[in-house]
């Protein structure tokens, strides 16, 4: 994690860590940690939203390979995150935040990576992102997490949702 944050200081402005405010467990805000991808200044929204313009060289490559989740590493020792989960999404999308509690998710910690992620829905279809994250959470068990943690790792789903 050090290399990486020294490789992002060196080849753009800014902060090595982005920090955004994210919707967990039971619905609590927390502070969810990542590496900067996008130049400094990028508007505050959702990933399916952001433009290919604002990723730096650098971010691309860290989007690409999912290096650019390792500081979540440090939202799961704290409690806030787990290694499989609903992926968190940011306080301003209500109608994720409305479908994901009509259907009972936030009764889990949010994951680094999730079923939706691996299946390639993103947060712009909030309907079926919750629909499956309620899947994730009625069965979820070690072996599926593992199963989830293998694929993430293999590059299943369609990764980076930036269009």
């Amino acid at each position: 994690m050090a290399i990486v944050a020294v490789v992002i200081r060196r080849t753009s402005e800014g902060p090595a860590i982005f920090v955004q405010e994210r919707v967990g467990k039971n619905e609590k805000v927390f502070k969810c940690l990542k590496f900067r991808t996008m130049a400094v200044g990028t508007p505050d929204i959702a990933s399916h939203q952001a433009s290919t313009a604002w990723i730096t060289p650098v971010g691309q490559f860290l989007r690409k390979t999912k290096l650019d989740e390792l500081p979540q590493l440090i939202n799961v020792v704290r409690g806030e995150m787990s290694l499989v989960g609903p992926r968190p999404c940011l306080p301003n999308q209500t109608e994720l935040i409305l479908e994901r509690r009509r259907c009972g998710v936030y009764s889990v910690l949010p994951g680094i990576t999730g079923l939706a992620q691996v299946a390639g829905v993103d947060m712009s279809d909030p309907v079926r992102l919750a629909k499956l994250d309620s899947d994730y959470v009625a069965g979820r068990s070690m072996i599926g997490d593992f199963r989830l943690l293998v694929q993430t790792a293999i590059g299943s789903g369609s990764g980076d949702a930036v269009k």
